[in-house]
C-alpha cells in the first residue's frame, strides 16, 4: 500500500512525463515540418528531432520500469522483460546523452571564442566532429552489449530468476553497474567539458561588452546573459538527471527503500520534460511555433 508521499510524487512523476512527451513531441514535429518545408536537413534540425525522439523513449522506459518495480516486482521474475527493458535502456540511455553532448559541442564550436588553435581547428571542422562523437557511441554500443548480456545470462544460472540485483553482493553489483555505464560516463565528461568552457567563453564576452559600454543596457550582453542562464539551467538538469539514475540503480540493492526509488523515478524525469520547454524558449523558431499553436488552441 502506498503513503500519501509516495502516492504524490507519482503523481508528480506521470505529470512530469506527460508534460516532456508533449514537450519534446513538438520540437520534433517542428524541426520535421521546416525539414520537409525547406526540403533539407540542417546538423542542428538533426540534432534536435534526435534528441527529443531519444527523450520521449527514455521517458516511457523509466516511467514504465519504475511502475512495474512498484506495483508488480514479481513481473521481472518470469520471462524475458528485464531482457528486453535492460536492452532498450541500453540503446536509448547513450542515444540520449550522446544527442545531448552533440548539442552542446555544436553550440560550443559554434558561439564560444577561444584563440587557442585546437579549439580553431575544431571550429572550422564543426561538420566532422560530430560524426566522430557518432563513432563513440557506437564504441560504446560494442562495449556495453557484451557486459550487460554477461550480467542477465550470469543472473539466470545464478539465482534462475530476474532477482539478481537484490541477491548480489553490493560491490559486485556496482563495479557491474560502473562497466556498463563507461561509455556513457565518457559522454557525459565531454558534456561537462563543453558547457563549462561554453560558460567561461559566454561569461568573459558579457565582462568585456558590460565594461565597454555604459549608460545602457547593451543586447548583445543581454543575449550573452540569456544563453548562459539557459546553458546554467541545462547543466542543474542533466546532473539531478544523472543522480536520479544513481538514486535508482542504489535501490536495486535496497527494495525496501520504495520512497526514495520513487524520487529518484521522479528526479530522472525532470531533466527529459525540463530541458525540452527551456528549449522552446530558448529558441525562437520553437518559440514562435509554440506561440502559434496555444493561439490555434485558444481560437479552438
Amino acid at each position: 500500500m502506498l503513503s500519501i508521499v509516495e502516492g504524490l510524487l507519482i503523481f508528480i512523476a506521470v505529470s512530469e512525463s506527460v508534460l516532456g512527451i508533449l514537450g519534446n513531441g513538438f520540437i520534433g514535429l517542428v524541426n520535421c515540418m521546416d525539414c520537409v518545408k525547406n526540403k533539407k536537413f540542417s546538423m542542428i534540425g538533426f540534432i534536435l528531432t534526435g534528441l527529443a525522439t531519444s527523450r520521449i523513449c527514455l521517458i516511457l522506459i523509466v516511467i514504465v520500469d519504475g511502475f512495474i518495480k512498484i506495483f508488480s516486482p514479481d513481473m521481472y521474475s518470469s520471462g524475458h522483460l528485464i531482457d528486453y527493458i535492460s536492452y532498450l535502456w541500453i540503446i536509448i540511455n547513450p542515444s540520449n546523452i550522446w544527442f545531448a553532448t552533440s548539442l552542446s559541442t555544436f553550440y560550443f564550436l559554434k558561439i564560444a571564442n577561444f584563440s587557442h588553435h585546437t579549439f580553431l581547428w575544431l571550429k572550422g571542422r564543426i561538420n566532422c566532429v560530430l560524426p566522430l562523437l557518432m563513432g563513440s557511441l557506437f564504441i560504446s554500443w560494442l562495449f556495453t552489449f557484451p557486459q550487460i548480456v554477461k550480467i542477465l545470462s550470469d543472473s539466470k544460472v545464478g539465482n534462475g530468476n530476474a532477482t539478481w540485483q537484490l541477491n548480489m553482493p553490493k560491490s559486485e553489483f556496482f563495479t557491474k553497474q560502473i562497466l556498463v555505464n563507461v561509455g556513457v560516463l565518457l559522454l557525459f565528461t565531454l558534456f561537462l567539458i563543453t558547457c563549462f568552457l561554453l560558460i567561461i567563453s559566454l561569461w568573459r564576452h558579457s565582462r568585456r561588452m558590460q565594461l565597454n559600454v555604459t549608460g545602457f543596457q547593451d543586447p548583445s550582453t543581454e543575449a550573452h546573459m540569456k544563453a548562459m542562464k539557459v546553458l546554467i539551467s541545462f547543466l542543474i538538469l542533466f546532473i539531478l538527471h544523472f543522480i536520479g539514475l544513481a538514486i535508482e540503480i542504489a535501490c536495486f540493492t535496497m527494495p525496501e527503500k520504495k520512497l526514495l526509488f520513487i524520487f529518484g523515478m521522479m528526479t530522472t524525469v525532470l531533466y527529459p520534460w525540463g530541458h525540452s520547454f527551456i528549449l522552446i524558449l530558448g529558441n525562437s523558431k520553437l518559440k514562435q511555433a509554440s506561440l502559434r499553436a496555444l493561439q490555434q488552441v485558444k481560437c479552438c
